[in-house]
């Protein structure tokens, strides 16, 4: 028996959910926003495993109202089941464009990464898991898996990589590695309404059905 941890890079996992290689369906991965984080995770380990904690690290679009809701509501129905979040935030960035020669405002995600190493190594540290899989695709992150199989040579780290993407190195440099399939995603979304104990509903955004 294993305790594990997952820690999902939220950004890597939503974009790969935003869009799908298949040109005539690009929009095909879209109804699986509306995920169950806990759900998904039991998808990856045995009935002898114990999931040690869950934990989800994302950054709020505050420009955009609409899908500050959206996030809010996919956030708070995964709360319900004991997934933590761990909120980065998003910097103004001047960029300079090859075409126009222009520079121009845009804005960057910044501290998923480094939370995502410090959780994994303070997890390690207070000996809260034996396994720990990433939920990712971004190879940002090797460098602290390094760190952590290093340091800590008897836990083992594992990787997710999203559906629709690859990551080599990613894979080569994991103690074990799975793809991300559909059938997994079917099975771990939420219903389109969740009752709450309160007699409340939360409704899946009409845009992810």
């Amino acid at each position: 028996m294993s305790r594990i941890v997952f820690l999902v890079d939220g950004f890597n996992l939503y974009h790969a959910l935003d869009y799908s290689p298949n040109a005539s369906h690009p929009k095909r991965y879209n109804r699986y926003k509306w995920l169950s984080l806990t759900k998904l995770a039991r998808a990856y380990i045995t009935a002898k495993d114990t999931i040690a904690g869950i934990y989800y690290f994302t950054t709020l679009a505050t420009w955009d109202p609409n899908k500050v809701a959206r996030h809010k509501l996919f956030i708070k129905a995964n709360e319900l089941e004991g997934v933590q979040v761990v909120y980065g935030e998003f910097k103004r960035k001047q960029k300079h464009c090859n075409l126009c020669h222009r520079y121009f405002w845009t804005v960057e995600e910044k501290q998923t990464d480094v939370n995502i190493a410090l959780k994994l190594f303070q997890l390690a540290v207070q000996d809260v898991y034996d396994k720990a899989i990433i939920i990712s695709g971004d190879t940002d992150l090797l460098p602290s898996v390094k760190a952590v199989q290093a340091t800590f040579p008897t836990k083992t780290i594992g990787v997710v990589i999203p559906i629709g993407r690859a990551s080599e190195d990613f894979k080569n440099n994991a103690d074990f590695h799975f793809k991300m399939k559909e059938h997994q995603l079917q099975a771990s979304r939420f219903p389109d309404t969740i009752l709450l104990k309160d007699g409340s509903k939360l409704e899946c955004p009409p845009s992810w059905k």
